[in-house]
C-alpha cells in the first residue's frame, strides 16, 4: 500500500487493484483486524467485513428464547388487562 494512500485513507483501506493482487491478505485482515475499506478512483466504495462482524450489526444473534419468555421479560407481564369483549353485533357509527 503506497504511504499516500494509507495516511490520506486510514488504516484498513486498500486500492481496487491492490486489493485484487492481495485478496487472501484482505481476506484474513478483515478476520484478524476488523473492518477493511476498498476504495475506487479515490474514494471509499466497499466494505469487507468478518460474518461475525456482519451478523452482529444485522442484530442476527441466534435467539435464545421465544415469544413466551420474551413476553414474560417484559415490564408489564404482570399487568392485569380485561379483555373481555361485548357480544354485539353491530356498533352504532355517528355519521
Amino acid at each position: 500500500m503506497s504511504l499516500k494512500y494509507r495516511s490520506r485513507f486510514g488504516r484498513g483501506c486498500w486500492q481496487v487493484q491492490e486489493a485484487k493482487a492481495r485478496f487472501s491478505e484482505l481476506f484474513r485482515k478483515a478476520r484478524t483486524e476488523g473492518v477493511q475499506r476498498v476504495a475506487h478512483h479515490g474514494k471509499e466504495a466497499v466494505v469487507v467485513l468478518s460474518q461475525e462482524e456482519f451478523d452482529r450489526l444485522c442484530h442476527r444473534t441466534a435467539r435464545k428464547e421465544g415469544l413466551v419468555e420474551f413476553m414474560e421479560r417484559s415490564p408489564w407481564a404482570g399487568l392485569k388487562t380485561d379483555l373481555h369483549r361485548t357480544k354485539d353485533d353491530f356498533r352504532s357509527v355517528d355519521i
